[in-house]
């Protein structure tokens, strides 16, 4: 398992203990972490579950593929660190994450 937070927009910080291979949507959406909403399910057909990859972890979490980017032009308030939880997979590289949620999502 590895250890991943995920900061609500309120700033209620959400430790969670993921198991590789699933997705910070995924970990988000099974602990109740409160703005996302992944309407497509995971499917990177929406961008319901957007999120700020905190950034002491860009770099690690790397770039979006062209699919992501073309889906996070309709996410509210794009930043260059702004990813879809739905593409983040959790692997061990991954200990100790922080991901932000944003105000609000498209």
């Amino acid at each position: 398992m590895t250890k991943i937070s995920i900061v609500a927009f309120d700033g209620t910080r959400f430790d969670v203990s993921a198991e590789n291979g699933s997705t910070v949507m995924e970990n988000a959406i099974r602990n109740s972490v409160p703005g996302i909403e992944a309407e497509c399910g995971g499917a990177c057909a929406c961008a319901t579950c957007h999120v700020y990859i905190d950034d002491a972890w860009t770099e690690q979490v790397g770039s979006p593929e062209p699919m992501e980017e073309d889906m996070l032009d309709f996410a509210f308030d794009v930043r260059p660190n702004s990813r879809l939880s739905c593409q983040i997979k959790v692997r061990d590289e991954l200990e100790g994450l922080v991901v932000h949620v944003p105000e609000r999502q498209a």
